[in-house]
């Protein structure tokens, strides 16, 4: 991938004037949310794989200096689509999941229908579920507290209790992979509120 840069900063020759004014009312619209602005990527369509403008935002997972989730939407001059993205080659998915956006429209009008979506979503409760041992956590899960989605997780084998060590080794999972069985690690300790509306207690 080539240069990225924030949705309030491009070279007006990389992108036509319809694209400049779907990024511009993304970059207003922006300014007031509680994201670094080096979260919000502006890829001009000669710049990605799809030649389409492309804007996506990274939520991350503060103090664990973890990506937990990368949205975002192409751009083709009338119609906006969004989505999960991967956070490597930023693909819309194959088949659409909960977080999809479809608009068409004049580009301001599809800039404001995205600029909604994104504010949706970051205003979904995300908590950061966490397993303890000895006072550190060895397992995490990122997910929404309004449906249990998880959206990323991670596992510290040496930070994990002995017994659970030990049932890791048994079942061949060398150091946990990184990944968590819920299920086989009870309820939390404890829950982190990360960002958005607080869940009810």
């Amino acid at each position: 991938m080539e240069e990225t840069i924030p949705w309030s900063e491009y070279d007006e020759d990389d992108l036509d004037a319809t694209q400049r004014a779907f990024a511009d009312v993304l970059a207003d619209r922006a300014g007031s949310w509680n994201v670094d602005p080096l979260s919000t990527v502006l890829m001009p369509a000669p710049r990605t794989p799809y030649r389409r403008l492309m804007a996506y935002l990274d939520i991350d997972g503060p103090e664990r200096d973890r990506g937990v989730l990368t949205v975002g939407c192409h751009f083709d001059g009338s119609t906006v689509r969004g989505d999960k993205l991967h956070n490597q080659d930023f693909a819309l998915p194959r088949l659409a999941t909960e977080f999809a956006l479809a608009a068409t429209g004049d580009a301001v009008a599809v800039a404001n229908r995205a600029a909604d979506w994104f504010e949706a979503i970051l205003a979904r409760p995300l908590v950061r579920r966490e397993w303890l041992h000895a006072g550190k956590a060895y397992a995490v899960r990122y997910e929404y507290a309004d449906t249990n989605r998880g959206l990323g997780e991670g596992f510290e084998d040496p930070l994990a209790p002995p017994e659970v060590q030990e049932r890791l080794a048994a079942e061949g999972v060398v150091r946990g992979r990184g990944r968590i069985n819920r299920s086989g690690l009870g309820e939390p300790d404890r829950a982190v509120h990360v960002r958005g509306n607080r869940p009810a207690p």
